[in-house]
């Protein structure tokens, strides 16, 4: 998306910082996950809305930089948003390869455990809505191509009735271990279960959100 016109209302509800900066914070739009926060200032704001991709300032070397340029990990924006008092933005992002210099996928790969001390998570937080967004997409991509040899691709090939018999074998063997109080059986389970029902979706083109925005409306 790029934007080639915008208004003065939206600059005007923007609210610089004494050194011209925004703060803005970096999301993953198809999972939700944060990536970075960074600063912006009125002209990387402005590259940003021309080019559709991040542009920044560095503080530190005073200069702007655009997110990707040495590294190839590019982000391409889907959304630009700001919050109640305009003097934060919220960049939603398709971003190519890891938002991080480090290498991790997201900038927030350090978590503070219970016992007070700095941990390093793996490549990022095992979240469910990322993980499920993340199989979602290969199971999307699957439908699309058929590639020969995935187990994915046989069950669209198949056809519905294939897939409604996967998704009640699953949810009896779930049954079963649950009768069975074997907690990774449970999990073992679940997870195939969970598998099949994302298949099932992709077959009537609905996709986790629709699920989850059914779910929020019966908070």
């Amino acid at each position: 998306m790029k934007w080639e016109k915008v208004t003065q209302e939206f600059y005007q509800n923007l609210k610089f910082d004494a050194d011209g900066l925004l703060p803005a914070v970096i999301q993953e739009a198809e999972t939700g996950e944060v990536l970075m926060l960074a600063y912006m200032n009125p002209e990387s704001l402005e590259k940003t809305l021309e080019t559709a991709q991040t542009w920044f300032y560095s503080r530190s070397r005073q200069e702007l930089w655009h997110k990707g340029e040495t590294s190839g990990h590019f982000q391409d924006v889907e959304g630009i948003y700001y919050d109640c008092d305009g003097d934060t933005l919220l960049l939603k992002v398709r971003q190519t390869g890891e938002a991080c210099h480090e290498g991790y996928h997201s900038c927030f790969f350090r978590e503070l455990d219970e016992s007070g001390k700095t941990k390093i998570v793996s490549d990022r937080p095992v979240n469910l809505a990322v993980v499920l967004a993340e199989v979602f997409k290969v199971i999307k991509q699957r439908q699309k191509d058929r590639p020969e040899g995935s187990y994915t691709s046989y069950l669209f090939n198949e056809g519905q009735d294939k897939i409604l018999k996967k998704v009640g074998e699953e949810a009896a063997e779930t049954i079963i271990a649950s009768k069975n109080k074997d907690q990774a059986e449970v999990s073992y389970e679940m997870s195939d279960l969970f598998y099949h029902c994302l298949v099932l979706l992709a077959h009537h083109d609905l996709t986790p959100e629709d699920i989850a925005r059914e779910l929020n409306k019966r908070r």
